[in-house]
């Protein structure tokens, strides 16, 4: 026997034959229920994973903005550890990182070699994409007690001012 739900019919489902069930397959064609809300919870991971990654607002940015601010508290651990002064040199589109060879408490920093990073290669900064940074100073020195000479904030463009790198006169905090 075969039962069939049919809409606007309120007496209850209608009862076919065998015979008959053939003839009225279309009569019930349509989703289950379950099937719906399998759907729609699919449609809804697909949605929450996929929609963020299309758009990338600010990633980026975010990204230049750690990256700097791990390069930077890195140098000022690198003058501390060393015992001389670190030089962050500004560019346009570039960070360099220079520990000075000259005796303290003089800092040359063309004098200096480059500072090597924590994965074995020349430490430096460059942003991609379309991502960009400006400084307040060109240049930023860090003593051997990790201090630098003169407070200094780095803007990365694109993001908001409140995410600006301030890096504070006395006691050299990055943040």
């Amino acid at each position: 026997m075969f039962v069939c739900w049919r809409p606007g019919v309120t007496a209850g489902p209608l009862v076919f034959s065998e015979t008959a069930k053939l003839r009225s397959r279309t009569a019930c064609r349509g989703f289950t229920t379950i099937e719906l809300v399998v759907v729609i919870v699919m449609v809804g991971i697909v949605a929450a994973i996929a929609l963020p990654r299309l758009s990338r607002s600010g990633f980026e940015e975010r990204g230049l903005r750690d990256q700097i601010v791990a390069a930077l508290r890195y140098a000022q651990k690198s003058a501390i550890a060393a015992r001389q002064m670190v030089c962050v040199t500004f560019s346009p589109g570039r960070i360099d990182f220079n520990i000075s060879t000259a005796a303290y408490p003089a800092a040359n920093c063309s004098a200096g070699t480059a500072l090597v990073g924590p994965d074995g290669t020349v430490l430096s900064v460059v942003p991609t994409g379309s991502t960009s940074f400006s400084a307040a100073q060109p240049m930023l020195i860090f003593d051997a007690a990790g201090r630098p000479g003169a407070g200094t904030s780095v803007v990365v463009n694109g993001l908001p001012a409140r995410l600006a790198i301030t890096v504070e006169s006395e006691t050299g905090y990055v943040h």
